[in-house]
């Protein structure tokens, strides 16, 4: 029998992958909103977690997982072709050159950040979000949400920034940073959260899927089990 994959679930795990790769660009910009430093991540990347959120909902966390692993496959590509873009000789008419290998630059590095962040950060989110699903039979979604997106936007801000700003910036601004980051996107999912649930419900309605984890393996590198 052929495996299938509905087209919600083709949409969503493209949509993923793009908020990721995009986020990993933004990630090289510091920004102020108001008094507080952050990233332009911050701007995209809270999506990937309202999909996370919406496929170990829906479909379950072994599609979470394969998800996940595809989202961290791509950025080798990315990362890839972007330092070789860097590698080669600007031409001489052309002044953009620092200013291209400034940003694109330091996507090694941030990018080698953003996956190690993103896989402990994605994969506690899926997890959390399964185990309590289960243990409540289903019921509240909104709970689980804000549970799952606390745990994993914790562990994506304690191990990102360290690798990505270690060095380049104070502790105590890095400290700040961190809890800053982490807060932020935590509340951006909260403000979200009734876009979350719809999302969710037409999904559902449509698909007609609606997983639960009994009986399968948390094991993140299981990927051949989809």
């Amino acid at each position: 029998m052929k495996k299938m994959v509905s087209v919600p679930f083709m949409l969503m795990g493209i949509l993923f992958v793009v908020c990721l790769i995009v986020s990993n660009f933004l990630e090289t910009k510091v920004i102020l909103l108001g008094p507080v430093t952050a990233t332009g991540g911050l701007l995209v990347f809270p999506i990937s977690y309202m999909i996370n959120d919406c496929i170990s909902e829906v479909w379950g966390y072994k599609k979470a997982r394969l998800i996940i692993w595809s989202g961290f496959a791509v950025n080798f590509i990315v990362v890839g072709v972007t330092q070789l873009a860097v590698a080669l000789p600007s031409a001489p008419f052309w002044e953009g050159g620092e200013s291209f290998n400034f940003v694109f630059g330091m996507t090694a590095r941030i990018v080698a950040a953003s996956l190690c962040a993103f896989l402990a950060g994605s994969f506690l989110n899926a997890y959390v979000m399964s185990k309590m699903k289960i243990s409540s039979a289903g019921r509240n979604f909104s709970l689980r949400a804000i549970v799952s997106t606390l745990a994993g936007e914790s562990a994506d801000s304690l191990i990102f920034f360290p690798i990505a700003f270690g060095g380049m910036i104070s502790v105590d601004q890095l400290l700040l940073m961190i809890g800053t980051q982490a807060a932020l996107k935590s509340v951006y999912e909260i403000i979200v959260l009734p876009v979350t649930i719809r999302v969710v419900r037409s999904v559902k309605k449509i698909d007609g899927s609606d997983a639960y984890d009994v009986d399968v393996s948390f094991n993140p590198f299981k990927i051949s089990e989809i």
